[in-house]
């Protein structure tokens, strides 16, 4: 029947890479892999390729908020993931668009899966170093899922405090987590083992998974998550969806597009690399 709708609606509110690999061009990959209906509200614009990131111009506020009214007032929205923000100013008016959208960890409101996108895959830095306590005040209480990897949860942490070492996943999922995020999922890219953990403040689960040193990574922190919101938009209990996020992040790096640009290629989740 016309005007029946059967697809999940995500939207990202993310960075836009040039060179397709990671931010906004990943998210819409992964949520057509995941068959979603993806919709975006871009909070900056880079120059970017596989070596690194030569530029970023950030997007005003008041047109941040007008994506995200656009979309929200037309289409609707299931579930939403939140990618790089960059400055102070974008995460105040990510904060307000979450309240304005009824999104985060309360029961029966729109999930929220928040990436702290802090450093590129080249080491560039995609947030200011002074917007860190406006991430942590304002949008961590707002997350669903909080979804950072080993350095991230770290920068997370009060840097006055020695905290858990780098490869204790499990005590760096529960001091993040008392920042305020309703579950934490430290990803294991970063770890010695590249084993997920997931903590919901009672439950703490390991999400093993295989390490693809010969794959490519560029995304897959931002596939990830974006993965996981769409498995909640489907309606997967959080863990479940944070078994799919991991099980298709890994397999995107398997496969991922090794001759992309000279420096580290992009993930592929939609099996580009599995094509004629």
């Amino acid at each position: 029947m016309a005007g029946t709708r059967t697809i999940p609606r995500v939207l990202s509110i993310a960075g836009s890479d040039s060179g397709g690999g990671a931010g906004i061009q990943a998210d819409l990959k992964a949520f057509v892999a995941c068959r979603v209906h993806g919709m975006t509200a871009i909070t900056a614009i880079t120059a970017q390729n596989t070596v690194g990131v030569t530029g970023v111009h950030t997007i005003p506020p008041e047109m941040i908020l007008a994506q995200v009214r656009a979309v929200a007032d037309d289409i609707g929205v299931d579930a939403i993931k939140i990618g790089m923000l960059g400055n102070t100013q974008t995460i105040e008016a990510v904060a307000q668009a979450l309240d304005e959208l009824g999104a985060g960890p309360q029961a029966g409101s729109t999930p929220v899966v928040l990436d702290p996108v802090m450093i590129a895959e080249s080491g560039a830095r995609l947030l200011e170093p002074e917007a860190r306590a406006a991430l942590i005040e304002l949008l961590l209480p707002r997350a669903t899922v909080l979804t950072p990897n080993v350095p991230e949860a770290r920068a997370l942490l009060d840097p006055e405090e020695a905290g858990p070492a780098d490869d204790d996943a499990p005590a760096l999922a529960r001091a993040v987590r008392r920042l305020g995020p309703a579950i934490v999922i430290v990803t294991g890219g970063h770890r010695a083992s590249a084993t997920d953990v997931f903590f919901d403040g009672s439950t703490l689960v390991e999400i093993p998974g295989e390490r693809y040193p010969d794959g490519a990574a560029h995304g897959s922190g931002c596939t990830h998550s974006s993965v996981l919101a769409a498995r909640l938009a489907w309606g997967d209990e959080p863990v479940q969806a944070a078994r799919r996020a991991k099980e298709m992040a890994a397999a995107a790096v398997r496969h991922g597009l090794v001759g992309i640009g000279a420096g580290p290629g992009p993930v592929d989740v939609i099996g580009l690399s599995q094509g004629s």
